[in-house]
């Protein structure tokens, strides 16, 4: 067995009792994610038959890792380190990390029948992307089309944001209320990943409650913003008071009254 896949044996057996029962899991997993054509045999990746995957897989595999635990990234962007008060010395078998902008991770792999294999991830502007690369006849050419396959979804897509948590959008008009009106704000971020140039086609229908009436308090849902191109919804966000509105009352009802009242005759 190869250096280090050991660990990743006892870890399997600690969690599940057997590596059988912990290869069972990470099948129920890969099911779970969508990975069709995945089948693990093993827990460390070494070649077995019918041990099988694929580049899409990997990706959709990939995207969950990095989303649900983004701390890997601490890991996966280190170069260099060391053991044992430096007797020894790990080097990251990903060059990327080393020359290429905004490289995540993710992860190398290589077997007699696999050939060189990369999960490369990199992140620019807040697009995030993913690139698999499979069976490369060396180190350097799964490095270099893991490059090129970057480079083409860098230059052809962008992520566009087109809500942020908290901003105004407007102030609406409020019935029955100590105040006359209350901002409205956007409740999440919200963006998508589009071809560069659709950001101009984007149109933004808002859908704001018809009446408006207090008590409000902040946060409570006044509306919603859907974002689209063409018949295509590609976004959206729900819309939520920003503070709170009472409902006026009688002694609130007498305040307004004298305050009228004072102007008109001032």
């Amino acid at each position: 067995m190869y250096l280090g896949n050991d660990c990743s044996v006892a870890m399997a057996e600690h969690l599940a009792g057997s590596e059988s029962a912990f290869v069972n899991k990470m099948n129920e997993k890969a099911k779970e994610l969508g990975m069709k054509d995945t089948v693990f045999k093993n827990c460390h990746g070494i070649d077995e038959d019918d041990h099988l995957t694929t580049a899409y897989d990997i990706a959709l595999m990939s995207k969950e890792l990095l989303n649900k635990y983004p701390e890997i990234t601490k890991y996966t962007t280190t170069w260099m380190d060391t053991l044992r008060d430096g007797k020894s010395e790990l080097v990251n078998t990903n060059k990327l990390i080393r020359v290429y902008e905004g490289a995540t991770g993710l992860k190398t792999g290589s077997t007699s029948l696999a050939l060189y294999n990369l999960s490369a991830s990199a992140t620019r502007d807040g697009l995030s992307l993913i690139a698999v690369v499979m069976r490369a006849p060396s180190p350097t050419e799964r490095v270099s089309n893991a490059r090129t396959l970057l480079d083409y979804g860098f230059s052809s897509f962008e992520y566009v944001k087109t809500s942020t948590k908290n901003e105004v959008l407007k102030n609406v008009p409020v019935q029955k209320g100590t105040k006359k009106e209350v901002e409205i704000v956007y409740k999440e971020d919200s963006g998508t990943v589009l071809k560069r140039g659709e950001k101009s086609n984007i149109e933004t229908r808002l859908k704001i409650n018809d009446k408006i009436f207090a008590p409000i308090k902040k946060g409570d849902k006044l509306g919603k913003v859907e974002f689209y191109i063409g018949d295509k919804k590609i976004s959206s966000s729900d819309l939520i008071a920003n503070s709170n509105v009472d409902k006026i009352g009688i002694f609130n009802n007498f305040k307004l009254i004298t305050h009228n009242w004072f102007y008109l005759f001032r």
